[in-house]
Parts: C-alpha cells; structure tokens; sequence
C-alpha cells in the first residue's frame, strides 16, 4: 500500500530550487568533512574533494548536499571554530550550484553556514539546543527535527522502547513544538525518525516497517538508512556490501510516504527513486520505444 503523507504544505523553497514533496522523491546526498566517517573513511575531509563531491552529487541528480564537519557516532568535541572551518568553505562552493544543508548540532555553527548560503540545516540531535531553532527561525533556511536520545556525541547504551514508532513519535511532536515555539514556521520543518541513532536492528527495523504512521505530522519525512548498521547486520554484510538493502529500504520508505532521502549512493538512489516517481504517475518516461514502433521491438 502507498501511504499518502498528506504533507500541509509540500510545496517548499529551498535554497535555489521549488521541490514539490507531493510529487518528488528529493535526494540528499552526503559530503563529510571528517578524517573518520564511518562510510566514507575521510575520503572527502580535503576541500578540494568535499566540493568535487558535491559538484558530482548534484551532476547525478541529488535535489541537496547535506555536508557534515562531525561524525554522530560518540567521540571527543571538536572546536565549533573548526567545524566552521570545515563546513562553511563547501557551503559557499556549492551554494550556487544548488541547496546545500549542514548536519550540525552548534547553532553557532548554524548561523555561520546560514551566512555562508546553506538552505538546511540537519540536526540529529533533535533541537538539543534550543537555541538552533532561534538561529534558523532568523533566516530563510529548513530545519531537520531528528529523534535521538543521547547527549549530543554521547553514548546510549542499550536503547530502550516502550513503543518504538510512538516514543519516537512524541519525541518529534514535543521538538517541533519547540521550534514552532522559537518562530520556525511549519513549513520550513521536516522530521527526521533518526534510523540507527540510539537504536539496535529491530527497533530501526521496527520504525520503517510503522514509518507510516508518522504522516500524521503532515511534514515531509526524511529517511537517512543509506548503508547503516541496520542494514548490515539484517543481510550480514559489510558497509561497502549494503547497496543493494539501502535501495530497498530507501524505496520501502518511499511507499510508506517518506519524501527525502540521505545517501551515499547518488546515482543509483537516484534511479531507483526517480523509477518509484515514474511507476506512481509523477514522471515522464526519459523516452518510450519498446513495443511503440510497428516493426516491433526486442
């Protein structure tokens, strides 16, 4: 079954481009500016290369850069000077080529990207500091809501729920009631249920399989599962081997009325949902040949 989102206000501006959430599937591709993300292993932390791979990203298809100067994953602070350091030179590179977001928790280092032309700004902390939503309330930029429970680069040993899809959805409801407290308008708010961040396998597992039933917001929902741990242990395969799993968990989502998507993989999410949009009536075939000419086609 095909989940309609029902999102209020799905035709959003951001950054340079109008995305229509009632009928794009908008990818979010993933630049890190760190010497150990878990993916990529800093194979972007130069900034020569963070910008190559945005420019690239956004060449394949992607809707948005999302670029990140620090790792979710537990670990020592990082000088919010340099994470500005780290994120703000790529901001201003892409900027012009098309809607850049920073994965940041600093609203300090919010305001900086915000300045520097950022569109988004993603933080998996959910509005830890209140402040963030200060920070993007005076401006034109998009605030990513995501659920985690931990302090911020802190570790939450073993996570517990009472109700997976229901804690997380209160989470989300009491955080953007917080934003919209702070001046964020609605419509420049998408939720995020956090897959991974202070969750084993089954409870990731569980929030995807009930991600429907958090359409009740009437925001768009962003699905970030591109190769995480979920999809690793489920299969039994190793993170350069989770291809195949994020595009089907990233479709899996798409049907269950997820309208962004975070990935590693531009090109090939960008077909597989591009495909998704085509099957749902909301996109042109590139071209149709096969059996449209009399001489038949093979």
């Amino acid at each position: 079954m095909i989940v309609d989102p029902g999102i209020r206000a799905p035709v959003r501006r951001i950054g340079n481009r109008e995305i229509d959430f009632s009928r794009r599937l908008a990818v979010m591709a993933i630049v890190n500016r760190t010497p150990d993300s878990f993916y990529d292993k800093g194979a972007t932390f130069g900034l020569d290369a963070a910008v190559a791979s945005g420019a690239a990203a956004f060449e394949a298809g992607a809707d948005l850069v999302d670029v990140g100067g620090v790792k979710f994953a537990p670990g020592p602070a990082l000088p919010v000077e340099d994470e500005i350091e780290r994120v703000v030179p790529v901001v201003r590179e892409l900027a012009a080529v098309g809607p850049v977001s920073v994965d940041t928790f600093h609203p300090v280092v919010a305001r900086a990207a915000i300045a520097a032309g950022a569109a988004v700004i993603n933080d998996t902390t959910g509005v830890h500091d209140p402040a963030m939503a200060d920070v993007v309330a005076d401006s034109d930029a998009t605030l990513v809501i995501a659920h985690s429970l931990a302090e911020p680069r802190t570790q939450h040993p073993l996570p517990h729920y009472d109700d997976v899809i229901g804690d997380i959805a209160a989470f989300l409801h009491d955080r953007v009631d917080l934003a919209v407290a702070h001046g964020v308008p609605p419509e420049r708010i998408v939720i995020d249920p956090g897959h991974d961040l202070n969750k084993n396998t089954r409870h990731t597992l569980e929030l995807t399989r009930r991600l429907g039933e958090l359409m009740t917001f009437g925001l768009p929902v962003l699905a970030a599962l591109s190769n995480k741990d979920f999809i690793g242990e489920t299969l039994d395969r190793p993170r350069e081997g989770r291809l195949s799993g994020s595009l089907a968990g990233a479709v899996f989502c798409a049907t269950q009325g997820a309208r962004l998507f975070r990935v590693h993989n531009v090109p090939e999410s960008v077909d597989a949902l591009r495909l998704v949009e085509a099957i749902l009536g909301w996109r042109e075939p590139a071209y149709t040949l096969h059996n449209t000419r009399p001489e038949g086609n093979e």
